[in-house]
């Protein structure tokens, strides 16, 4: 493969300044005194940890909540240590509260957050990927899903477009369903938030931990809700500060967004060559008869496209009391965005509060508020548009008028300058998600605990087609407002009790209840014929044609009833088993449909901790783990088992009435997509903790597909939604951490990750395949799943290039009246003369053979650099924009290479001449391209500005740092970047991955921040 290497050099660059406070605190004494604190990792609270005076035999450990007490003399050091953790000292001084937090020094000891609790990794059956709030902090993203790409095992991120706020498309181990959607689930702080969440809501830097839960024993426990993985992220709070004083961080980046490189494309002599040559071949008058120099060359890339500034300021105070008894972590960031395109961009506010308070020593409290407004531009000029105008239409008229017809067609031209400058598409919308959560334990290991959620959004949509757009007609101005009301709560109940049999044996039982409803509401208005722009989409009723007017609105409901339990077995701290159970209700089922239940079971081997293994140096730690269970996905919407009516207008005595008809069958019987996991697992510590690797192999099978499948006629209808067909995903992922060098002034940390998923259907209910309509234009055809294939594939037939004369076609049998020299030529499969739809091959599936990351962290003294790639290898893009840039006719912009088409002067051309008759393109694997590509994701600089040296008392950290993001790209795609996605997550499940139009392009980002915390 010929690969693309594109560079974008960084522009000159503005300081960007700011300063911040947080303080370490000292009060003097000089007797024994009682110190107390907590000791924590990875932000949870650590039991059993020793906390040890010195060169002394006496010492204490921590509680369960990860408290201490001690006694010790001023100038002592006291000795924090945990199995599987650095060991930290701290020389004691005048303070009363000492607090300290631990490294892990191993991976299989960290602290992972699971599905309503946390366990240390060296405890999990379950296959559970972790991404630090340092890995988040790494790259500087509008939302928190950008940052997992290429870091999580068997996760496949794939960015929709780069618009400001724009979301990605994530599938974990693959997907499971084809009509239903494949996104994992969001768990934000025990908020079960759903599929669809806004994640632009959430401030990147307040996340402290996210964790992706991906095989049958880590997502039973969420039930029918987490089928396709269960993403869960934990905020920060104060709980690792203490002392009484609070600790105010500061965070500031500035970036510039740079064009990035276009696609190639003909120039403006050889578009107006080619259009000419169209033009004569179809036996119509030439478009452009004089000298290239005498009409347009327009750039409507460099008139609506301009390097643009984001600006993100962060600022957070965290803390807690003395004794402990109240901890809180508060938080503002504003984030703000400006498009590449004019008139697109997002602005964010957001305000986050987590506060926990210790009523009495059995009894806690907390609240979890968020609180979010995003104004968003949503851009009425679109990217892939640009693509489609040929260089020579003008922009205005004569008479300095914008012009509004298309040069070569004279139909009407949505002029993009004119549409930037009058048109308007904004969305404003506000989010609170909280928790509030009472957490009661009346005897030692005995938890009750009882959450509840609230997760309320509004939002407004304002268009406006303005009255002076040049390509409308009188009275096609219109505005619309539309609002979508959402109240979702969630309310969870569990009971937890951790206990020991002996010596050897250790559990852990919950259980637990969960009711949740969530509620939509939805509200439209449309009003044509604006004679005037001064108001724009705020007074509809000046609209002058009111028998066009549209009002519209919606209501939908959901509600879920969950009842669950987890129960956690050690024995001898060797050998695990956990058996996990969920029964679900759904009410979008029918009555006998409702409920589902969903168990697990896991086990794990502590190879390491058997006598055997005791005498050897490589491996550290050791274990084998493996799980097999079920879980399940609604994947339908409310009231689709019944029937429902649609709008139908009849005529009554000549006049015409509105009514209504049954627009589709019910089907009571429908029930849940249920899919069966089982995975097996191997994860080591090996030389001393200085590697630690993970090798995961799975395989999933999901039956009861819900399908539109075709019935019978004589019912009234075409199709019905039916649970028929299976499918399978299996794949394996490795994950590698090393140290490679640890030294007092430099080392040297990698992370490799590596997945592969295959994807096959097995049953699509007796039939061989399913033509699916994912483009409206190629219609069906392109797409198919197919018995035995992924699901799904990209169909067409095969290019086979050009005809060279008309004996080649008069041998080949084919009609003569869609096949001329210079023509395409395909592949007549089946020789009957015609290609059709029997003569389409798959020609490939949007699906990567490997998926790949690769982290490099280096340090010196107080520098530090980190270099992140990430890409895929073998899956295809089908390049939608091919069919009208490389086929069809001349009045649409064509690429560079079609400089080289077939004529009599050049015989020899694979690539169609002008003068190309519709009748002969067929969807082909000339559209279908290679999606393989190599990006250097991000590189940080960072350097750590000595505060202690420089005598900076009150200045605990500070850093400043220049980020690059998407510097380098390797591909050999047409449209340049292959990760796209044409349909984003518009309902159509998997089978809309991987089609290319040319979207919003990915900037390259060069940023410049800092960071101090006092």
């Amino acid at each position: 493969m010929n690969l693309k290497i594109t560079f974008k050099k960084p522009p000159n660059l503005g300081s960007v300044f700011l300063i911040a406070i947080v303080c370490f605190f000292s009060i003097a004494m000089t007797n024994a005194q009682t110190i107390t604190g907590t000791v924590t990792a990875e932000g949870q609270p650590l039991p059993g940890a020793s906390v040890s005076i010195k060169g002394t035999s006496t010492g204490t450990i921590t509680d369960f909540d990860g408290k201490y007490s001690i006694k010790v003399n001023s100038g002592a050091t006291l000795v924090f240590s945990y199995v599987g953790f650095s060991s930290k000292e701290v020389v004691v001084g005048n303070q009363k509260t000492i607090n300290v937090t631990l490294d892990s020094d191993n991976k299989l000891d960290e602290i992972v957050i699971i599905g309503y609790g946390t366990q240390r990794k060296s405890d999990l059956t379950g296959a559970v990927s972790t991404i630090s709030a340092k890995d988040v902090a790494q790259v500087p993203v509008s939302r928190v899903d950008q940052a997992l790409q290429g870091r999580a095992a068997g996760v496949q991120i794939t960015q929709n477009s780069g618009a400001p706020g724009a979301g990605t498309s994530i599938r974990v181990r693959g997907g499971n369903s084809i009509t239903g959607s494949n996104q994992p689930l969001w768990v934000i702080d025990g908020i079960i938030v759903g599929t669809n969440f806004n994640l632009n809501n959430l401030n990147a830097n307040d996340v402290k931990s996210i964790e992706v839960l991906k095989d049958a024993s880590s997502i039973a426990i969420y039930g029918s809700r987490g089928a396709n993985g269960v993403i869960l992220v934990t905020t920060k709070n104060g709980n690792s500060v203490g002392g009484g004083k609070p600790q105010v961080s500061v965070g500031v980046y500035s970036s510039m967004q740079l064009v990035p490189e276009r696609p190639d494309f003909l120039n403006q002599a050889q578009q107006i060559d080619y259009t000419n040559q169209d033009a004569i071949l179809r036996g119509v008058a030439e478009p452009f008869p004089g000298n290239p120099s005498d009409y347009p060359n327009n750039d409507f890339f460099d008139r609506l496209l301009n390097t643009s500034a984001i600006n993100n300021i962060d600022v957070s105070i965290a803390g807690a009391s003395e004794n402990g008894s109240v901890s809180y972590y508060n938080s503002l960031n504003f984030f703000d965005q400006d498009g590449l395109i004019e008139n697109s961009g997002i602005q964010k506010y957001i305000f986050r509060s987590n506060l926990d308070f210790k009523l009495s020593d059995d009894l806690k409290a907390g609240v979890r508020i968020n609180y979010s407004r995003i104004k968003q531009d949503n851009g009425v000029v679109g990217y892939s548009g640009l693509l489609g105008i040929l260089p020579t239409q003008p922009i205005f008229n004569a008479d300095g008028s914008f012009n509004g017809a298309n040069e070569v067609t004279g139909n009407p031209f949505n002029n993009p300058v004119a549409t930037a400058q009058l048109d308007i598409d904004e969305t404003t919308a506000n989010n609170l998600l909280g928790t509030i959560y009472l957490e009661y334990s009346p005897i030692e290991n005995l938890i009750f605990r009882s959450t509840f959620n609230p997760n309320i959004t509004n939002s407004k949509r304002n268009e406006f087609t303005s009255s002076q757009r040049p390509d409308l007609q009188i009275g096609d101005s219109n505005a619309r407002i539309s609002t979508t009301s959402t109240i979702n709560w969630n309310n969870e109940n569990t009971i937890q009790y951790s206990g020991d049999i002996g010596e050897d044996h250790r559990y852990t039982i919950l259980g637990g209840a969960s009711f949740q409803k969530d509620v939509t509401e939805i509200t439209s208005a449309q009003a044509f014929g604006f004679t005037t722009d001064a108001t724009t989409f705020n007074s509809l009723g000046t609209g002058s044609d009111p028998a066009r007017n549209i009002v519209s609105s919606g209501f939908a409901q959901r509600t879920l009833v969950s009842f669950f339990g987890r129960i956690n077995y050690s024995y001898k701290d060797k050998y695990l088993l956990t058996l996990v159970g969920r029964s679900d209700g759904s009410s979008v089922f029918a009555p006998g449909n409702k409920y589902e239940f969903y168990p697990s079971i896991a086990a794990a081997w502590k190879i390491s901790e058997e006598p055997f293994m005791q005498d050897q140096d490589i491996f550290k730690d050791l274990k084998l783990r493996t799980s097999y269970g079920k879980s399940g996905n609604q994947a339908i919407s409310p009231y689709r088992t019944l029937a429902n009516y649609t709008e139908a207008n009849t005529s009554t005595n000549g006049v015409e009435v509105s009514g209504a008809l049954l627009g589709r069958p019910a089907n009571p019987n429908l029930i849940w997509e249920t899919t069966t996991s089982f995975d097996v697992a191997l994860e080591a510590s090996l030389f001393g903790g200085r590697v630690f690797t993970e090798f995961n192999y799975y395989s999933k099978k999901t039956e009861d597909l819900l399908l539109d499948v075709t019935i019978p006629r004589q019912t009234g209808y075409s199709n019905q939604l039916q649970n028929v067909g299976s499918l399978e995903n299996k794949g394996w992922e490795l994950l590698i951490n090393t140290k490679n060098i640890q030294r007092e002034d430099f080392n040297w940390n990698s992370t490799l990750t590596l997945s592969s998923n295959k994807n096959k259907i097995l049953d699509l209910g007796g039939q061989e395949f399913i033509d699916v309509v994912v483009d409206q234009i190629l219609g069906a055809g392109n797409t198919r799943l197919i018995v035995g294939e992924t699901a799904p594939v990209f169909m067409g037939a095969q290019y086979l290039g050009t005809w060279k004369n008309q004996a080649e076609i008069d041998a080949s049998g084919q009609n003569t009246a869609t096949n001329f020299v210079g023509g395409p030529k395909y592949k007549d499969t089946d020789g009957d003369g015609d290609i059709s739809n029997e003569d389409f091959e798959v020609l490939g599936n949007p699906f990567p053979d490997l998926i790949f990351g690769f982290e490099n962290n280096f340090s010196y003294k107080n520098f530090d650099l980190s270099i992140y790639i990430q890409g895929t290898v073998g899956n295809e893009v089908y390049n939608l924009r091919t069919r009208n840039s490389f086929f069809i006719r001349g009045e649409l912009p064509k690429y560079a290479e079609v400089a080289n088409y077939w004529s009599p002067q050049n015989p020899n051309s694979d690539i169609p001449r002008p003068g190309f008759v519709e009748g002969a393109y067929q969807p082909n694997s000339f559209e279908v391209e290679d999606g393989t590509h190599l990006r250097l994701k991000n590189v940080r600089f960072t350097y750590n500005i000595p505060v202690e040296k420089m005598g900076w008392k009150n200045v605990k950290d500070m850093s400043i740092y220049a980020n690059g993001t998407n510097l380098l790209l390797l591909s050999d795609f047409r449209l340049i970047d292959p990760e796209t996605s044409a349909f984003g997550n518009q309902g159509l499940g998997n089978l809309a991955q991987g089609f290319s139009r040319g979207e919003y392009p990915n900037a390259r980002v060069i940023s410049l921040g800092f960071n101090v915390t006092f």
